[in-house]
């Protein structure tokens, strides 16, 4: 009930608003109002000098002034005399013949213009002015006179009484130099430089030719020809071979040609000199550009919405020894003796380094992992030979009673808190019990795969709660996909914090797939719209270009703006591609291999590993694999080139593949309550008006009544309609998952429908209307159109 009072509150204010704003923005109304000030500022201007003249004889005709029979003898009559009396009299005395400039310039300001902001800056320095102007004639007068004003006389005397005389001096004195200072920015190195050329030039020197002494400054970084006596010696700099004036008529095409790209050169050179100095002012002056200055007040989710777990690591000396003698005795059941065993116990797995006697193979040693499992009576038993780094072999072995790793305890370490990293994921602890923490900003994608039930959604949420416990909503922003509709769900109640969609779409989560294609192809619209910013900027990434932006080093006013980073989260990969295809995979691919330098990074899981889903072109795109425990050993090489994923005993082991090594992890895991009290400490506050938007794409748009012929129809067209009239539900999503078709081949099937009059138009998000009731109607139509 609050959202829709608040929805009706924005309608009804909002036009009134709008309507007043564009009345007076209007140009016909700022002519108006224009010319009637500076026709009014006539009116004052000529009322109060006659006052001036006429002031004693008016004075006592004021008290009558609805008598007909009593005259002024003021140029505007009474009303002139009245308004003169109370501005020159009453208040600010000579000082007041400021007012009617005042109004002058403020009409031609708003005639010419109609620049309110400059309205207002003349009108404040010139209250100033007319108040010091008057109190100084105050102090001058004496007495109450006409040249004070009432206003100006006691003001003056209520100073001299706590300042006396001196005081009111030396205070109107620093008034006075100060009101000089600021508002034509007078400084004695100004004095000192007009002093001097006053000096050189020896003449008065007209308006004209100020004008062109300035405009022969400004070209002498062009083309301005120096003395020969100036530049007699060699040592000239490239600004000054700039500067030397080359006849160009005279000069031959090479020497043109080359002159020219030296000047073309020297004056980006030049620009680029300016710009950096301009920076630095500005940067003295107001400091860096704030990204977070807009939700300054924002707070960081605390860590007691993250709920404890019991996870000290309990070594249970017993099933070290035991497990260490089974190891043994299979390794020497088959002729392979150890030098040494070490163990290492994680909080879901124990790793046992081997180092075997000198002439043993490796080889040998892995072929027996089935045998050490067997012996072992542990699933999950995983064999590294050799240990990457190390001159050992491993064999990982899962504890009896393993322990959870919580969100709390990484997001709470010490190398997360101190990170440095542009987007700092914790994804959960090492064998070694160490809190693991990688750059997305430098993966720069990541791959997830994982059989249902086996931590996949948990680490996604892990990923995100990493983000959001790090980032400012300033500075990263979030493009959710969720097809199976229940996992991200929680995340819309921080829509207007770090959320990016589509414009005029309801909500931010992406649920259905045409969106889905939509929202791909305008981050690739976004991608392109970010490498010109670069190029224009002359960086190489995002980091350097913002760098710089903050640095106030490039010109909003040419485009720039502060780039936040961009993660694109999609939960079911599969899915996707099963009912679109190429036209989600193009655009993945896309952004894969380009959105890197400019901060789109994606995070792509599926339950199904399988090779027409993680195709060559996206797993060449996705150095970075996480994968949780898979059905196959032809999963496990899909998602990592490797065995391993197979072997994962679940509820969050996985296994980390940053492009080298393979590390195995057990994920953090956040819990839904977690993640609901996170998402409403951070929907509480400030957040900003809307969801950051995407560009606009209008993708190809699924029925345009336009008569299709009959002989242009495609092959499944009865079939497809057999399809819809027993579904009775008129869909391009239906026609893909009943005949196995592309997208684009069910959209223009659905156009033809619709031509023949089986199915109605489209209704947005809605399935179309099926016109058609039953298979004998829809024969009865067919057959028609072929008779």
């Amino acid at each position: 009930m609050a959202k829709k009072k608040k929805i009706s509150t924005k309608k009804i204010i909002k036009p009134r608003f709008q309507k007043t704003k564009s009345f007076f923005g209007n140009q016909q109304t700022q002519t108006i109002i224009g010319v009637f000030v500076i026709l009014f500022a006539f009116f004052l201007l000529i009322s109060f000098i006659s006052y001036f003249f006429n002031w004693q004889e008016d004075q006592s005709q004021l008290s009558n002034f609805t008598n007909k029979n009593i005259s002024v003898k003021n140029l505007l009559g009474k009303i002139g005399a009245s308004i003169s009396h109370f501005f020159i009299y009453k208040s600010f005395g000579v000082a007041a013949l400021y007012i009617p400039f005042l109004l002058f310039f403020s009409g031609i300001s708003i005639f010419l213009k109609g620049k309110l902001r400059k309205v207002r800056k003349i009108w404040g320095w010139g209250i100033l002015g007319i108040l010091w102007t008057s109190i100084t004639f105050g102090f001058l007068a004496n007495k109450n006179s006409l040249f004070a004003g009432i206003l100006g006389y006691e003001i003056n005397l209520y100073l001299q009484q706590f300042l006396g005389k001196t005081g009111l001096i030396l205070l109107l004195l620093f008034l006075g130099i100060s009101y000089l200072v600021i508002r034509f920015k007078l400084t004695p190195e100004a004095f000192k430089n007009s002093f001097k050329s006053s000096k050189k030039n020896n003449h008065k020197v007209t308006k004209s030719t100020l004008e062109d002494t300035k405009q022969s400054i400004e070209l002498s970084l062009d083309n301005t020809q120096p003395t020969p006596k100036e530049h007699s010696t060699n040592t000239e700099t490239p600004l000054e071979k700039e500067a030397s004036g080359i006849n160009l008529k005279s000069a031959p095409e090479e020497n043109i040609e080359s002159n020219d790209v030296e000047i073309a050169v020297d004056q980006i050179v030049e620009e680029n000199h300016v710009n950096e100095n301009l920076a630095d002012k500005l940067v003295k002056d107001f400091g860096e550009f704030d990204p977070t200055l807009e939700l300054s007040n924002y707070k960081f989710p605390t860590l007691n919405l993250l709920r404890d777990y019991n996870e000290s690591i309990s070594v249970d000396q017993e099933e070290l020894e035991a497990n260490k003698n089974r190891i043994v005795s299979t390794l020497n059941n088959y002729n392979i003796g150890i030098d040494r065993i070490k163990a290492t116990v994680g909080p879901t797995v124990t790793l046992y380094e081997i180092v075997p006697e000198a002439g043993i193979r490796i080889s040998k040693i892995k072929n027996l992992e089935d045998d050490i499992a067997l012996s072992l009576s542990a699933m999950g038993i995983r064999i590294i030979a050799p240990i990457p780094g190390k001159g050992t072999i491993g064999i990982e072995v899962p504890n009896k009673k393993p322990t959870m790793v919580s969100m709390k305890s990484v997001i709470s370490s010490t190398k997360f808190q101190n990170s440095e990293m542009e987007l700092p994921i914790a994804l959960g602890k090492t064998i070694s019990n160490e809190t693991f923490v990688i750059d997305l900003a430098k993966m720069p994608h990541l791959l997830m795969a994982g059989a249902t039930g086996q931590g996949k959604s948990v680490g996604l949420n892990a990923v995100l709660t990493s983000l959001l416990y790090k980032k400012h909503p300033a500075e990263v922003k979030f493009v959710l996909v969720d097809p199976k509709k229940v996992e991200l769900t929680l995340f819309n109640k921080i829509e207007r914090h770090y959320l990016a969609k589509l414009p005029d779409t309801e909500e931010a989560i992406i649920t259905d797939t045409t969106k889905v294609v939509n929202t791909l192809n305008s981050l690739c619209i976004e991608m392109d719209a970010r490498y010109d910013l670069l190029k224009t900027a002359m960086v190489r990434n995002i980091k350097e270009y913002n760098i710089k932006f903050k640095a106030r080093k490039l010109n909003p006013n040419d485009g720039h703006k502060f780039l936040p980073y961009i993660v694109l989260v999609i939960d079911e990969f599969a899915d996707l591609i099963m009912t679109a295809g190429k036209e989600i995979e193009t655009p993945i691919a896309r952004l894969a291999q380009l959105a890197r330098a400019i901060g789109i990074h994606l995070i792509v899981a599926t339950q199904r590993p399988s090779v027409n889903v993680i195709t060559g072109i996206i797993k060449a795109n996705f150095p970075a694999r996480a994968a949780f425990r898979v059905t196959s050993k032809i999963d496990s090489r899909t998602i990592l080139d490797g065995q391993g994923a197979d072997q994962l005993i679940g509820r969050g082991d996985m296994l980390f593949s940053g492009g080298n090594d393979i590390i195995r992890l057990q994920c953090a895991f956040v819990d839904t309550p977690e993640i609901e009290k996170i998402t409403d400490f951070i929907g509480s506050q400030r957040a900003y008006p809307e969801a950051y938007l995407l560009p606009e794409y209008s993708g190809e748009e699924v029925g345009t009544s336009i008569d299709i012929n009959i002989s242009e129809r495609d092959a499944l067209f009865r079939d497809a309609a057999l399809v819809i009239v027993h579904a009775q539900q008129g869909s391009a999503s239906l026609l893909q998952r009943k005949l196995k078709l592309g997208y684009n081949r069910a959209g223009r099937l659905i156009d033809q429908l619709e031509a023949a009059g089986i199915v109605g138009q489209f209704e947005g998000s809605k399935a179309r209307q099926v016109l058609i009731p039953d298979e004998m109607a829809l024969n009865q139509l067919l057959d028609n159109e072929i008779n």
